[in-house]
């Protein structure tokens, strides 16, 4: 099942189509249910969500008012509301990821392709726990709560659950040069980025120093695709991260002007198998 996030966005985007399919605008769809369009546009974003009474009645207000002959299943809308606010899902442990990323994690939960750009240090679905202690250690935050290494280490499940998703990581040669930790902790990242390597759904490149489109990707970003809930579009979302931020895009210029960006780098990327050759020779370097 979906996450609540994505419920959300999910429903969003459903409504926005059907609300497109009726002509009407947001201001004009607000008013039947009492909401201002700022509250609309929030809705359709996946920002706010809406009582299963007033979904109902905004979904047959449209129901009477679409052009085309598709049919409308009220309670098929009203299914994908469920769960959609449900509470404690960032309790225990999980309550550690930062509240901007948390978006991230969802994400990363429910898509079918991941395409995942990284500048400096290896991306956290692929992190050993030595590593990830490592980085606390470097950022000065040796006292970070096992609670906070539990969560990151968490998300590895990802690339392996029974529905993993499709992921391609196109990582800078900075990732495997730059040393966290000590030679034996790169060795051991190394290691584990070759075995996950090997999995049907996961490639991986390495990035040169001396490729040109690196000059045009100073800073990480990762494209998620959700599969759609009904007759709409995938979800597509590109997010971006500061030190202590990060943004989530998914206006169609932006995503067309990153999915460019993600095929310039792909394309000036070593190949898998010279990049499972880079990161052998990598492993052994570490340990002379």
């Amino acid at each position: 099942m979906p996450t609540p996030t994505v419920r959300r966005l999910q429903l969003g985007n459903e409504l926005r189509h059907l609300r497109e399919r009726t002509g009407l605008t947001l201001e004009e769809a607000g008013k039947a249910i009492e909401r201002s369009q700022a509250v609309m546009s929030r809705l359709e974003h996946g920002v706010t969500g809406l009582r299963q009474r007033d979904l109902r009645a905004l979904v047959e207000f449209y129901q009477e008012r679409v052009i085309d002959n598709d049919a409308v299943d009220v309670e098929w809308y009203l299914s994908l509301n469920k769960g959609a606010d449900q509470r404690g899902h960032w309790s225990g442990y999980r309550a550690a990821y930062a509240k901007y990323f948390r978006m991230a994690v969802d994400l990363e939960a429910d898509a079918s392709t991941i395409n995942w750009y990284e500048v400096e240090i290896v991306p956290g679905l692929l992190q050993t726990e030595e590593y990830v202690r490592a980085l606390f250690t470097e950022a000065g935050t040796q006292s970070a709560s096992e609670s906070l290494i539990q969560a990151r280490l968490e998300r590895r499940t990802v690339l392996v659950s029974h529905q993993a998703p499709c992921v391609t990581f196109v990582l800078s040669e900075s990732c495997i040069k730059r040393v966290q930790g000590s030679p034996a902790v790169m060795q051991g990242q190394i290691r584990y980025l070759l075995d996950i390597s090997e999995q049907e759904n996961v490639r991986m490149h390495i990035l040169p120093f001396r490729s040109r489109a690196a000059g045009n990707a100073r800073y990480q970003f990762t494209h998620y695709v959700i599969p759609a809930a009904g007759k709409a579009s995938p979800l597509e979302f590109v997010y971006t991260e500061s030190y202590r931020a990060g943004e989530y895009l998914d206006d169609p210029d932006s995503i067309s002007s990153y999915k460019q960006l993600w095929g310039r780098l792909l394309g000036s990327a070593l190949d898998t198998v010279d990049t499972r050759n880079y990161l052998i020779h990598a492993q052994s370097s570490y340990s002379e």
